[in-house]
């Protein structure tokens, strides 16, 4: 009977508990509850969809290669006998960096050489011959064409015994050491690569929008904040005619390096095109945004003065003004102000507009600029 009690006694409690918290919720969700609105008309500010100029500096980020990177390879075959070249070595043109065993190139061009002088006294035998009618003019042609071919051979014979000295093709630095001395080495097997970062290239990939502007010749900056305050001129050298599925189109521009600050090949820098972009876009006031740039929404106000809660993709932001990339069409109106009385299909009365209040007039282009960067493709 104890026990019987105990769990009555329980079970009461439980229900006490239960009928508190749902009279609370009751009472929290009627004081939390929006007023009927259905009838009256909510005041907000609107403004229309502007395909808008706005300024704005046309700037990106790109990846600093360099302008040659050559890899020496073996031209002829042999034991690579001496290898004077080490990582970081400074190399100038022409400057011999390494021997190849030449004993049979050297046997080659002295088989060619005396070839060669074989079939020039043929030549010239046949030709007294000819002369005296004792040989045909088939014969005097034939013994001229083996004289030519043994000099062929002989050129090409002291090419290889040259290509047995390994030279530098370029001024540069040693960056890699394929093989050491003593390593026998076939045609075409690597030596080592030897790095030009003289002059510097950078590649970027630039939108549609922008590309139009550029032309080859066109003077840029380079800085970077591995040296700040630091600009490097250049020019850009490359426009592809071609752009990829994304309307981007490769852009390449080279500069010169500084003794003084020195950049490395992989270096991220920024390119600052001496240009201002000029392309119209659709644009909203930022303040009609609703949620975060990522999952952007705007209340976008009917015919009939009913709003409806739209989903948009944002694109560059231009300060006080957000590019739209999908969602809206030029004309179109957008809450400004008010949006926290709305929901979806609410009545609104617009009692006011950035066009009202001295704002820039569709098209004219006088936006305030960003600053920010073209968008890219990495």
């Amino acid at each position: 009977m104890k026990r019987i009690l105990s769990i009555v006694a329980i079970l009461a409690v439980v229900a006490l508990v239960a009928f508190r918290l749902v009279s609370n919720k009751k009472a929290i969700d009627e004081k939390n509850q929006l007023p009927d609105n259905s009838g009256v008309a909510v005041a907000v500010n609107a403004a229309p969809v502007q395909s808008r100029v706005s300024q704005r500096n046309l700037s990106l980020v790109g990846t600093v290669a360099a302008n040659q990177v050559i890899d020496v390879k073996a031209e002829v075959q042999g034991k690579l006998l001496s290898l004077r070249a080490e990582l970081g070595d400074p190399v100038r043109r022409g400057q011999v960096i390494g021997r190849i065993d030449n004993q049979l190139q050297q046997l080659a061009v002295r088989n060619a050489e005396q070839q060669l002088a074989d079939a020039r006294q043929n030549v010239e035998r046949y030709k007294n011959l000819f002369e005296g009618g004792a040989a045909t003019q088939a014969q005097l042609d034939q013994y001229r064409l083996a004289f030519e071919n043994a000099t062929n051979q002989l050129a090409q014979a002291r090419k290889q015994l040259a290509n047995a000295v390994v030279t530098a093709p370029i001024n540069g630095q040693v960056t890699r050491k394929a093989v050491e001395a003593g390593a026998f080495l076939s045609p075409g097997a690597a030596i080592v690569t030897i790095v030009d970062v003289s002059r510097l290239k950078v590649q970027l990939n630039v939108a549609e929008n922008d590309v139009y502007a550029l032309k080859p010749g066109d003077p840029v900056h380079i800085t970077t904040t591995v040296f700040p305050g630091v600009s490097y001129p250049g020019k850009i050298t490359f426009i592809s005619p071609a752009g990829d599925e994304a309307h981007n189109y490769p852009v390449e521009v080279s500069f010169a390096n500084q003794a003084k600050h020195p950049l490395k090949a992989g270096t991220y820098v920024d390119v600052a095109f001496n240009r201002q972009s000029q392309t119209p876009s659709l644009q909203i006031p930022r303040e009609a945004l609703v949620g975060s740039v990522k999952n952007a929404r705007v209340y976008v106000v009917g015919d009939d003065s009913l709003t409806r809660l739209r989903k948009v993709t944002v694109g560059a932001d231009y300060g006080d003004h957000l590019e739209v990339l999908e969602g809206l069409r030029e004309g179109e109106r957008v809450v400004t102000t008010g949006q926290i009385n709305l929901t979806d299909s609410t009545r609104v009365n617009v009692i006011g507009s950035p066009a009202q209040n001295g704002a820039t007039p569709q098209g004219t282009g006088n936006a305030p600029a960003s600053g920010g960067t073209s968008s890219m493709s990495q």
